[in-house]
């Protein structure tokens, strides 16, 4: 198969990486509400469903705006505006739903944790929509630079990259698996997935980041490296009671 995949039918050009994106809206969509239905939801419909419109408000806003700091455009121009217009990454999405659900929990008053339940549909939503970058090649900014990795591939330049998407496919399915299995084997405080999702594909992204052939660093660190920044201090007291509790198991062992 050549990469970029563009595949016609009758003679229609396919954007396969658009259709995949829909199927990952779809597909997470129909795995939550599977989810719910066979798991017990503290929280009433009407509150969750405050929730889903704070979180897709605060992903679509989050989406745009990091995108764009992705690759600050200065000059506008027809051509630049467009490129503004379609800018968009997942980490702003994931960061700024956060954020929308907070607003929203604040707002009808909820106290309960309500990530959990949203994290492994969030997980296949991702992983359906990276077959699809991947796909894309050098056409989506997910590549990776040039390199003699054993590992690297052309994906439509003539040069061998480092497939990022590829790797991050193989990081969100060993995520998955490990986080269902402490599901299914551990009784967690309300909201721990969730907060162990983020804080693992966070960091993953801020060490990745450093294979992607950024152009635009603010003292070293590209934009999405400085929302992980800022996605761990949001999670700091997260991360002290884990280091916290990893200490006490060490100690026992």
């Amino acid at each position: 198969m050549h990469i970029p995949f563009e595949p016609s039918l009758f003679g229609i050009h396919i954007n396969i990486h658009w259709i995949l994106e829909y199927v990952a809206f779809f597909v997470g969509f129909r795995y939550y509400v599977y989810l719910r239905k066979n798991q017990r939801d503290d929280i009433t419909s009407t509150n969750r469903l405050s929730i889903i419109i704070g979180a897709t408000l605060g992903a679509f806003l989050g989406s745009r705006i990091v995108g764009i700091l992705e690759n600050p455009i200065f000059k506008l121009t027809k051509e630049n505006m467009m490129l503004l217009l379609n800018a968009k990454t997942i980490m702003g999405g994931l960061f700024g739903g956060l954020l929308g659900v907070e607003i929203a929990k604040k707002m009808i008053g909820e106290k309960q944790s309500s990530g959990d339940l949203f994290t492994l549909p969030i997980i296949v939503g991702i992983f359906i929509g990276r077959i699809g970058c991947f796909l894309k090649g050098t056409n989506e900014f997910t590549y990776g630079k040039p390199t003699s990795f054993f590992l690297g591939m052309n994906l439509g330049d003539g040069v061998n990259r480092h497939p990022l998407a590829l790797y991050e496919l193989v990081f969100l399915l060993c995520l998955f698996i490990f986080l269902k299995r402490l599901l299914k084997t551990y009784t967690l405080p309300n909201g721990t997935i969730f907060k162990l999702f983020m804080l693992a594909y966070f960091g993953f992204r801020l060490c990745i980041e450093f294979l992607k052939p950024n152009v635009f660093f603010v003292a070293g660190l590209s934009s999405i490296q400085w929302l992980c920044v800022i996605c761990y201090q949001y999670y700091y007291k997260t991360i002290i009671k884990l280091v916290t509790y990893a200490g006490k198991k060490i100690h026992v062992l």
